[in-house]
């Protein structure tokens, strides 16, 4: 498996310096891949879980991709109703090209009613709206001139290029039917969050490949995402989320993911709300424990930087 960390671009005390702090200390621990999120309009909604200031994640990623030279950055996850798709489309080819092929575009519909509506976007039509423009956007990343004609965007002999250096991996993010659906159509992995591992055993692995074999299409890679977590007591195994608990338990997860297939293994350590934010050293020394402890050499190898999703 393949190991990443999760950059917060956003909240109390976030700016260049960190962003930047992040995004090398990922590469230079050899961590294979550094992700960051999405939201446009910070609502009073959004607030509760994600604070302003929030840093853009294209021109978050555009700078970090000058700043670093080997590992893969990617958004998680790109909230594809809040932007016409061949704007989406045209920064993350131009990101790609200037990373030389080092981009990640996780792509999800989010959750915030308020924030849909601040941007004009009707909430209750934000998954048909995110298949429609993942369609728009991955056919820009392939051809030089495009049209569409859809519910929501037409547009006729549309130029996209630059094309990017590689198609950019798509990671679909949910854990609903209609998510995992959408990974088997339009994406290269699920990219699930904040789930347990009876969860991804029993129920979300298995209804991806069910969909799979219904659509006819091979299964997505499984590229999920671990809230971080280490405690010195075990929690009990009926409501523990996938990547908390002790050392032990955490190294069972991530074998038992890798077991399960997982090829990536994103590592978050936002607990999900602004007052549980701890200062940037902290996490990074949680990491360290991590990888001290249970990944070995696995955020170290010589494969880091090789691209993923390929």
């Amino acid at each position: 498996m393949r190991y990443g960390v999760n950059i917060l671009n956003f909240g109390t005390g976030t700016g260049p310096d960190t962003l930047l702090r992040w995004a090398r200390y990922a590469e230079e621990r050899g961590f294979h891949f550094a992700m960051i999120s999405d939201h446009v309009a910070v609502t009073p909604e959004v607030a509760e879980q994600y604070e302003a200031p929030f840093y853009d994640p294209f021109t978050t990623l555009a700078w970090l991709a000058g700043q670093t030279e080997r590992i893969e950055l990617g958004t998680t996850v790109t909230v594809l109703p809040f932007r016409h798709p061949l704007l989406t489309a045209r920064a993350a080819a131009n990101i790609d090209r200037f990373s030389g092929g080092r981009l990640i575009v996780g792509v999800g519909v989010s959750w915030s009613e308020s924030e849909y509506r601040s941007l004009g976007v009707d909430h209750r039509r934000r998954g048909a709206i995110t298949d429609e423009y993942l369609d728009v956007v991955t056919k820009a990343w392939r051809h030089e001139k495009i049209s569409h004609h859809g519910e929501f965007v037409s547009f006729e002999d549309v130029a996209t290029g630059p094309l990017p250096v590689r198609v950019p991996p798509v990671w679909v993010g949910g854990g609903s039917k209609a998510a995992l659906r959408r990974a088997v159509r339009h994406g290269d992995a699920w990219h699930p969050l904040n789930q347990s591992m009876r969860f991804y055993r029993d129920a979300g692995l298995p209804a991806l490949r069910r969909i799979a074999q219904e659509e006819g299409r091979p299964v997505p890679q499984f590229a999920p995402r671990l809230p971080l977590r280490l405690t010195d007591s075990p929690l009990p195994e009926e409501t523990r989320l996938a990547g908390q608990g002790t050392l032990g338990q955490v190294r069972s997860d991530l074998e038992g993911l890798e077991e399960l297939g997982a090829t990536h293994v994103l590592f978050d350590t936002y607990r999900g709300e602004p007052a549980s934010m701890r200062p940037q050293k902290e996490d990074e020394e949680l990491l360290e424990t991590l990888a001290e402890h249970v990944l070995g050499d696995g955020a170290r190898s010589s494969s880091a930087g090789e691209p993923l999703g390929s």
